[in-house]
């Protein structure tokens, strides 16, 4: 019996939507609104951020707070074009889905490895 892909898949769909639920609201909290408005004063400037991003955790945090989501959407996204009708290219689907994932995950990877 073959083994399929799919449980693969399922396991980076449920860590994407636990990241989504749980640490991207936080972040966009704490940078969207405490840093944008000030209320973190100066402990916030850009030569901290700068050595906060450097630090190899903030680094793995970043690459899993960007890259599970986008396994998460692809998970969506492919159901939700095969529930739209697209079913006659069901691989075409997962393979435009799964890659345009792995893409942003490579790209994410690259500029965190980079900067």
């Amino acid at each position: 019996m073959a083994g399929t892909r799919e449980p693969f898949w399922w396991s980076l769909f449920a860590a994407g939507g636990a990241v989504a639920a749980l640490l991207a609201p936080v972040q966009i909290a704490l940078t969207g609104i405490v840093i944008a408005r000030g209320w973190a004063g100066q402990s916030f400037t850009y030569d901290r951020a700068l050595a906060l991003v450097s630090h190899p955790l903030s680094r793995l945090y970043l690459f899993v707070l960007i890259s599970l989501p986008l396994f998460h959407w692809a998970h969506r996204f492919r159901f939700t074009l095969i529930d739209l009708g697209l079913k006659w290219s069901r691989a075409l689907v997962a393979g435009v889905c799964y890659g345009a994932a792995v893409a942003g995950t490579i790209l994410a990877a690259l500029v965190l490895i980079r900067f």
